[in-house]
């Protein structure tokens, strides 16, 4: 069981470090703040940049805090609320299924839900 948390916690919250780091300085093929700052501002998302900024430092914290089974509740949270966020401006629109639907984004929402309702397990940086 801790090690198939550990595998769920280092594999979703390094995924979402990434993201954030996609926000906030242009890793991984990202836009950094300022385009993504753009493009949230294109859906309504305004001011752009700060909101841009606020959801990488989310991604990235909540990210880090998930992997490491630090304080896993705080990281779940950052996690949920990003994807909540995204499904309400973007995913909504385009129902439950792929292409570009909410699916995905449930999942997430589950899977850290389930974690922090478990707890990290026992292999954690604490």
């Amino acid at each position: 069981m801790n090690t198939g948390l550990l595998i769920i916690r280092l594999f979703v919250g390094l995924i979402f470090m990434g993201h954030g780091s996609q926000k906030l300085f242009g890793w991984f093929g990202g836009y950094g703040p300022k385009g993504t700052g753009g493009w949230m501002e294109s859906i309504g998302l305004k001011p752009g940049v700060l909101m841009a900024v606020f959801a990488g430092l989310a991604e990235f914290i909540g990210g880090l805090l998930f992997a490491a089974g630090f304080l896993t509740p705080v990281g779940s949270a950052l996690i949920v609320i990003t994807m909540l966020m995204a499904i309400i401006t973007v995913h909504a629109k385009s129902g439950f299924w792929s292409p570009n639907g909410i699916e995905y984004q449930l999942v997430l929402i589950v899977t850290v839900i389930g974690v922090a309702l478990v707890g990290p397990g026992v292999y954690v940086l604490a």
